[in-house]
């Protein structure tokens, strides 16, 4: 997909040459609509075309593009017999005969039309040209439309931006007028669909809490953190530090959306066969286990021993995003490959973190949490699929796994693996029912007392609508840009702060040499050394599409440990000196780590582009 698909975008400007244009080229308003006079949709928004016209008079300039419905025959030569309309009068004259007919575009339209033009009487060579001509005008339109992400009929585009909400006269004048709410919406719908977006959201947060530390603020942003905070109930009481309530509890909502992702990834996803799970699978086993024999090595047995897990982990969001900003230099495979990775990746750290990091047990909570965890597989058994009921026992689950010893974000990853998937909708079949409840609804608009779908067909068109995803990736969904734009970057907040002197690395050399070499070096030979091996053992298959140097570069990027080394620093070192030292390790080696991988990715991507390259 392009990038004006990617930034929903229009994918070329408006141009009187090019284009049908109804209105002045000075007006503030710029609406391009891509349609098809095949289109049910399309002939039904025309009168609101018309109502916005009457309504914004010059300050709008409305523009047609051609994107004839796939497979229609009758829609094509709709498209191409408005074409060879020989000036913009006939050409909107034709559309509007097109669009208004009959309530279904039919043979005897196009034949009616064609009459009224006189195409007919043409000389044949001229009816040849203007035949071609209209062609080659419906195909640079259809061209348009797909390089604009344009995967409906009709598609709006306000000022060069996709509109996708309502076609009611509220939201439509909104959007077109720029209120205040629309803007806002649309500002960030464009920062939220940038990929690099929540790394660059999560690096703000920790540059915050870095500055803040080492400013006059410091005691206190620290004291904050440390603020105790809870609940009572009579004589009992359960409070934590504020930042034990962002490590253990906010960050569950983290661990929900990496369980939900690793259960899509082994179901329908990257790993959901063999031999497309082969390689990644195995580059992240080598990618965890070298950097951890590598930290081993450097630290002897002893307090610092027990952190051999801090440079084992990968975070997705700042190394896939460092892939898509490098653009067309890397290829999609490569990408697709190294965010599998980082899954697997995400799998082993949960699963370190659950057996090696977690506190005390008490066997008579974790008894508890297996009887919780039956109930939610009881719950998915019982094809219970409203979100809810999982809330509420996730939450009892929180509380007997934090009980019994284990970290409490592993409840999350728990909970994710019982939220039910469904099979596949029958989509035919939903959007007939559709159809006819909003067809018999819109048969009472003109009914007194009267207002709009009555309840029954409101829950009716509800239920319709929850059976288009399942309850896992509706949760996904919505709860994804969440933990990705609040969670982590509070648990940024909350975990980057680090006070940078001299003074707190001294006697701290060999911590902070282990952990950089776990990541920095480790990370990429690890995840090298795991591929080649499974491609040499013929279990898995190195796609043409990427080389061994741009896989090597990937193999850099996971490198950038941050999130998931934060977390497990904190667990690994309950001394505060350690736990400094150790941020100021990852810190570094994940900056180290991203520089290296992007110039091995930008070299190497600049010489395949080049014609020296080509000939390689």
């Amino acid at each position: 997909m392009s990038q004006a698909a990617l930034n929903n975008r229009l994918d070329r400007p408006v141009d009187e040459v090019n284009d049908h244009i109804l209105g002045s080229p000075n007006a503030e308003i710029t609406l391009v609509e891509y349609g098809s006079y095949a289109c049910p949709s399309c002939r039904a928004a025309n009168e609101r075309i018309a109502q916005i016209r009457d309504q914004l008079g010059d300050r709008l300039r409305y523009v047609f593009r051609h994107r004839p419905l796939t497979g229609s025959d009758i829609a094509r030569r709709a498209a191409e017999l408005a074409e060879r309309c020989p000036d913009p009068d006939q050409f909107w004259k034709t559309h509007v005969a097109l669009m208004t007919r009959s309530a279904t575009l039919t043979e005897d339209d196009l034949c009616a039309v064609a009459d009224d033009l006189g195409f007919d009487k043409q000389d044949p060579d001229a009816l040849a040209a203007a035949e071609a001509r209209a062609r080659a005008r419906v195909v640079a339109d259809e061209q348009s439309a797909r390089a604009s992400g344009v995967m409906v009929t009709p598609t709006f585009f306000i000022n060069g931006r996709r509109y996708d909400g309502p076609w009611d006269e509220s939201s439509f004048a909104d959007a077109m007028l720029g209120s205040l709410g629309h803007r806002v919406r649309a500002a960030t719908l464009d920062f939220v669909s940038w990929a690099p977006s929540t790394g660059l959201l999560l690096l703000l947060a920790s540059v915050v809490a870095v500055i803040l530390t080492n400013s006059a603020m410091g005691h206190a942003f620290e004291a904050f953190w440390e603020r105790p905070f809870g609940l009572t109930f009579g004589d009992g009481a359960f409070v934590m530090p504020l930042s034990h309530w962002v490590n253990d509890g906010l960050l569950t909502v983290f661990f929900l959306i990496v369980g939900l992702e690793i259960k899509r990834e082994f179901t329908v996803g990257r790993l959901a066969s063999r031999r497309s799970a082969a390689l990644p699978i195995a580059a992240a086993i080598g990618g965890m286990a070298v950097p951890a024999l590598l930290y081993m090595l450097v630290i002897p047995q002893g307090p610092w021993f027990h952190g051999w897990g801090v440079p084992m982990a990968t975070d997705t969001a700042f190394a896939v995003a460092l892939i898509v900003m490098m653009g067309r230099r890397v290829p999609i495979e490569l990408r697709i490959f190294l965010t599998a990775a980082a899954i697997v990746d995400d799998i082993g750290s949960i699963i370190v973190v659950a057996i090696f990091y977690s506190g005390e047990l008490n066997f008579a909570y974790l008894g508890a949490a297996v009887a919780v965890v039956g109930l939610l597989a009881l719950l998915n058994r019982s094809g219970v699929y409203r979100v809810l009921p999982y809330f509420v026992v996730g939450v009892v689950l929180w509380a007997c796994v934090h009980g019994g010893g284990l970290h409490a974000t592993l409840a999350g990853v728990l909970l994710a693996l019982f939220i039910p998937t469904r099979p596949p909708p029958d989509l035919n079949a939903l959007m007939t029912q559709a159809n006819t409840i909003i067809i018999a609804e819109s048969r009472h608009n003109a009914e007194v007392l009267r207002h709009g779908p009555s309840l029954p067909a409101l829950q009716a068109l509800d239920a319709i609508h929850d059976r288009f995803e399942s309850p896992a990736d509706r949760l996904l969904r919505h709860v994804e840009p969440w933990s990705s734009y609040g969670v982590l970057p509070i648990f940024a907040l909350a975990n980057a702060g680090v006070a940078i002197s001299m003074q707190v690395l001294g006697g701290h050399e060999p911590l902070m040499l282990a952990i950089m070499a776990g990541l920095v070096i480790g990370k990429p030979v690890g995840l090298v050394l795991g591929s080649a091996l499974a491609v040499w053992a013929g279990l898995a298959v190195k796609p043409a599409e990427y080389s061994w140097r741009q896989l090597a570069g990937a193999g850099a990027l996971a490198g950038i440990g941050f999130t998931m080394s934060l977390f497990i620093a904190g667990q690994a070192f309950p001394a505060e000196a350690d736990f400094a030292v150790a941020k100021i390790a990852v810190f570094a080696a994940s900056v180290l780590s991203a520089m290296l991988g992007a110039v091995v990715l930008w070299r190497v991507g600049r010489a395949a582009a080049s014609p020296v390259g080509a000939q390689a």
